[in-house]
């Protein structure tokens, strides 16, 4: 688990290498406060007691994500490569090893030359810029889950999200532990549960995450109309709204687009094999 001051340092760090490469980082930070004692999934490198590197593992499901940075007065020091390597143990349970890499982190792609790995896909970072609130549309409600919907958010994992079925409970699992499940809200339309979302708040930023509507209910604009109910929510609350999407997904981009979100900034995915 790591500590506040520990916390401290990464965000420092993440600062620093942002601002120096012009970059997002995506380190998952809801994650990062909320790590658990049971696997060690952080790694840091220090010198004279400075945090100069970082590698932070992210199970998603049986995929795995791995994002991580280096000082810029420490590169070329074979700092990450050793990070890297300190984590394989760990690797070892996923399935799939996703490398995360800013695109336009030069630094970072030239590390992906170094070892065998594959581009696999890449990920929009989008904020909502819309000038009008969308109005209140009482068709659609989102309610905040409760115990009793566990079952259902489990399902919406496995049929949206294409998690197996012990995948799924192991990841629900773990934000129950972690205290997660208190962001989700259970969309409802026609007296029927039709989907979740989660909405994780960081001072005044609010993101959007795994939002999903069953298959038989997709087609009739509940997904628009429930998406354009958590941005009305969030700005009222005078935050800003934010959302992930993979550019190959038209459809979900298309809706993005034109209920208000811009894209911000890019990550790219690479596969890796132990």
């Amino acid at each position: 688990m790591l500590t506040i001051e520990q916390l401290k340092e990464i965000k420092k760090l993440q600062q620093t290498v942002e601002q120096y490469d012009s970059i997002d980082l995506k380190l998952n930070w809801d994650m990062l406060e909320n790590r658990s004692d049971e696997d060690q999934t952080d790694f840091l490198s220090y010198d004279s007691g400075r945090l100069v590197g970082f590698l932070g593992l992210y199970s998603f499901g049986s995929k795995m994500e791995v994002c991580g940075m280096v000082h810029p007065d420490y590169r070329r020091k074979g700092i990450f490569s050793r990070l890297f390597h300190n984590c394989q143990p760990a690797l070892e349970k996923a399935r799939k090893i996703l490398l995360n890499v800013p695109a336009d982190s030069q630094s970072g792609k030239q590390w992906l030359g170094s070892i065998a790995c594959t581009y696999e896909e890449s990920e929009y970072m989008m904020k909502w810029e819309g000038n009008i609130l969308p109005e209140l549309d009482e068709s659609i409600r989102l309610r905040p889950s409760r115990e009793e919907d566990i079952e259902m958010k489990m399902k919406l994992d496995i049929v949206c999200f294409e998690f197996k079925p012990d995948e799924a409970k192991v990841y629900n699992d773990r934000l129950e532990r972690d205290g997660f499940q208190q962001e989700f809200f259970m969309i409802e339309a026609e007296d029927k549960i039709v989907g979740k979302i989660r909405i994780h708040r960081e001072k005044e930023r609010s993101e959007i995450y795994g939002f999903a509507i069953l298959p038989e209910f997709q087609g009739k604009g509940y997904g628009r109309r429930a998406l354009q109910e958590a941005v009305r929510m969030e700005a009222q609350r005078g935050q800003t709204v934010y959302l992930d999407v993979q550019p190959e997904n038209e459809k979900a981009l298309s809706l993005y687009t034109s209920t208000g979100f811009k894209k911000e900034s890019q990550q790219d995915y690479y596969l890796y094999s132990i």
